[in-house]
């Protein structure tokens, strides 16, 4: 339809795990938390469900980001909320990376995977991650750089990057999964501030799923400039139907964001939520623990069942099947009420990516499992 931008008509949007039409089925395809959010969180969204809802909420979730300031050892100024974090990726690519030809070409021969683009306007990102993240480069009409990781999903080296010659150290705006999606790989602080480090654009470490990991890099946005953590209400907190995530980094990258959000983007139901959580932190992390330990559990159920387990760092396994191939096995699960995710893309179409839900769905998960193994091939 002519009505319509040539580069909207060209677009591929994101695709989001599938949701259940039916009634029954185990969802592990979205890595949503199996456990509710706390009593106390829960009556705080209850009791503000008054007439205020007639009301604008606070236009820059004030108390929340004083909250989370106090919380994190930093200041208001240094955090922007959200609708979800993925509302702010978005805003990070409109705000630090022009457009594909808004600036004169230079071309690098080198740099294939920008067309020779100009480093201020390119997107960068390892692959296989977050598959939003070319999404937002083409909605803004940037260049993306997709670069891949090691053979085991680690992160290269600052070195094996510049011997690699298409990683863009220039680049406007570099996203790092970390802990990485798909794969569940956790990476190091150390190797994350060496990149941050001989990176000359903005770079958001994406610490959507740091509540499971071993260690997070919140310092280094707090000590370099140019870097901003990203962190969300969603996967830990078991606020996904509220959308409440936040970047911290340094004041002005914050401002600059703050410029081009919607007036008010977060809405107060999620600002309540998000306070509540705040002051119930303890509920949470017993739950990542369970979490964790159901993690380990159902790694360890699988590997004897034959699947190749990647380490998790997440809430979610990376899992290669046996026997069957990796999108036959998303049938098989579906056909017995069980969701999981699969991805086509070349790095990972032979795994699957099993969310960790509470224990008695991990359990019809290994018995659904053994059921395929144990039956014919056509079943």
């Amino acid at each position: 339809m002519k009505l319509i931008r040539p580069l909207v008509r060209k677009l591929h949007a994101y695709v989001p795990g599938e949701q259940p039409k039916i009634k029954g089925l185990i969802k592990l395809n979205t890595n949503e938390n199996p456990y509710p959010p706390s009593p106390r969180v829960l009556r705080a969204v209850q009791a503000a469900v008054d007439s205020r809802l007639r009301l604008y909420p606070n236009p820059t979730a004030q108390a929340l980001r004083e909250r989370l300031a106090k919380h994190h050892g930093c200041k208001a100024e240094n955090i922007i909320v959200g609708n979800g974090s993925d509302e702010l990726l978005a805003l990070a690519v409109r705000a630090f990376v022009e457009p594909e030809g808004r600036a004169p070409r230079v071309p690098d021969k080198k740099m294939s995977g920008t067309r020779g683009a100009r480093p201020s306007e390119t997107v960068q990102y390892f692959t296989p991650s977050y598959s939003l993240y070319p999404v937002l480069a083409d909605i803004h009409g940037a260049a993306k750089n997709a670069v891949p990781l090691g053979a085991d999903f680690s992160l290269p080296s600052v070195a094996e990057l510049r011997r690699g010659g298409q990683w863009d150290f220039r680049a406007a705006l570099t996203l790092v999964t970390t802990p990485n999606a798909p794969s569940g790989t956790g990476y190091a602080t150390t190797q994350l501030e060496k990149l941050c480090r001989a990176q000359q654009g903005v770079v958001v470490l994406d610490e959507a799923y740091v509540d499971f990991a071993k260690e997070h890099a919140l310092r280094l946005a707090l000590k370099f400039p140019h870097v901003i953590v990203s962190r969300t209400f969603s996967k830990a907190y078991s606020l996904c139907f509220q959308r409440i995530g936040y970047f911290i980094g340094h004041p002005e990258l914050i401002a600059a964001l703050d410029k081009i959000r919607d007036s008010y983007n977060v809405n107060g139901l999620g600002q309540v939520a998000a306070l509540a959580t705040l002051d119930d932190l303890g509920y949470y992390r017993a739950n990542f623990r369970r979490i964790v330990a159901t993690r380990e559990r159902t790694a360890a159920a699988l590997g004897a069942l034959g699947f190749e387990v990647l380490p998790s760092q997440t809430n979610f396994l990376l899992a290669r099947p046996p026997r069957f191939v990796a999108e036959a096995w998303l049938q098989k699960l579906r056909a017995r009420k069980i969701l999981v995710r699969w991805f086509s893309s070349p790095e990972v179409r032979d795994f699957l990516r099993l969310t960790i839900g509470a224990d008695a769905e991990m359990d019809a998960l290994l018995r659904a499992a053994r059921n395929i193994l144990d039956g014919p091939a056509s079943a």
